[in-house]
């Protein structure tokens, strides 16, 4: 279906850094080619190995991109929360899907054909720009994260992890945890029961509270400085 949702919940296109800036015919333009579908918790996307031919944008919901080992055991690439986008190289290259997108709580899931996004980008030169822009912080930021699991210690890996919840949350205090501990700590590249004891640490320093599946942030700022 087209993506025209309510005013609690607006189109994707105001959420996304490539679409800002549109004049209204452009605006237009773009929500006029682009569509969305609802997930439910547990569905896939897409898995590795599909056609890639889309990009998918995140209008509700979080999303869990991983890959499968040669051995079955699976990695977590990243997490994706309201307003990030995926598949962005369907538009660049003719190549499959890398990796798995599994949808982690009830979603709303806008997406654009790769031949109707090259056909604006081609008539908006400043909106192909931006896009080329968040390509490009979105493959810095992967280089950061690698840096981090392979050099930091596992307390200051946990504090970047925190932090980028605490953004993504809108500088909210209240977190809720985008998964389960165990593919949290994959994800940081620790076990579930070394998180555990972190998180403790942190709740002793007063730093955090714990409660089931939430964080709360009490001191964001020294956990900033924790993550260096």
């Amino acid at each position: 279906m087209s993506c025209n949702h309510s005013d609690l919940n607006p189109s994707c296109i105001h959420r996304v850094p490539i679409f800002e800036h549109l004049t209204s015919d452009e605006s237009e333009t773009v929500t006029a080619a682009i569509q969305s579908n609802h997930y439910k918790k547990g569905e896939y996307i897409f898995r590795e190995g599909e056609k890639s031919d889309k990009l998918f944008i995140i209008n509700e919901g979080t999303v869990k991109i991983s890959k499968l080992s040669d051995h079955g055991k699976e990695q977590i690439i990243r997490f994706l929360f309201p307003g990030d986008f995926f598949g962005q190289f369907a538009l660049l290259q003719e190549k499959n899907h890398y990796a798995n997108a599994e949808v982690l709580d009830a979603s709303i899931i806008c997406f654009i054909h790769k031949q109707d996004f090259q056909l604006i980008m081609e008539h908006n030169p400043k909106m192909a720009y931006r896009f080329l822009l968040a390509v490009s912080e979105r493959l810095g930021q992967a280089d950061e994260w690698l840096g981090t699991i392979s050099l930091m210690e596992t307390n200051r890996r946990l504090a970047k992890l925190l932090i980028l919840l605490y953004d993504k949350n809108n500088a909210k205090s209240n977190v809720r945890l985008p998964a389960q501990k165990k593919e949290l700590a994959a994800l940081i590249g620790t076990t579930p029961e070394t998180l555990s004891r972190k998180l403790a640490l942190l709740e002793e320093q007063k730093l955090i509270s714990v409660t089931r599946n939430n964080i709360i942030i009490h001191q964001p700022q020294l956990l900033r400085e924790l993550a260096g």
